[in-house]
C-alpha cells in the first residue's frame, strides 16, 4: 500500500492526465499523448520537460528513416508519486464521502 502523498506538481490538471495515462502503460509514444491529452506539440513538450526535470519521466528519443520518434514513460520515482497522489486523493473523497450534509439541504 502506497502512503498517501499530495503532489503540486502532478497535481496541475495536465500533468495529471499526462501521467495517469503513463500510469497504464510501459512506454507511450509522443503522439499518442498529445492527442490524448489534447494538447498543441508545444505544450506537451513544455509539460514532458517539467515532469522530466523532476525526475518522474523519462524521455526517449530515436529515427525512424529520417523520422524522428519520441517515446515516454514513468520512471519508479514517477510511478511512486502518481500512486501517492491517488491515495491522498482518494483519502480527500473518502471523507467528504463521511461528511454529514444537514436535513435543510
Amino acid at each position: 500500500m502506497t502512503a498517501p502523498g499530495f503532489d503540486e506538481l502532478i497535481h496541475a490538471p495536465t500533468r495529471l492526465s499526462l501521467v495517469s495515462l503513463l500510469a497504464a502503460t510501459e512506454w507511450a509514444g509522443f503522439q499518442y499523448l498529445r492527442d490524448a491529452a489534447g494538447l498543441s506539440d508545444s505544450a506537451l513538450s513544455k509539460q514532458l520537460t517539467t515532469l522530466e526535470e523532476a525526475g518522474y519521466v523519462e524521455i526517449h528519443k530515436s529515427f525512424v528513416g529520417r523520422r524522428a520518434r519520441t517515446a515516454v514513460r514513468l520512471t519508479p520515482a514517477g510511478r511512486r508519486a502518481f500512486e501517492a497522489h491517488v491515495a491522498a486523493l482518494q483519502e480527500i473523497v473518502a471523507r467528504a464521502g463521511l461528511t454529514v450534509v444537514p436535513d435543510s439541504l
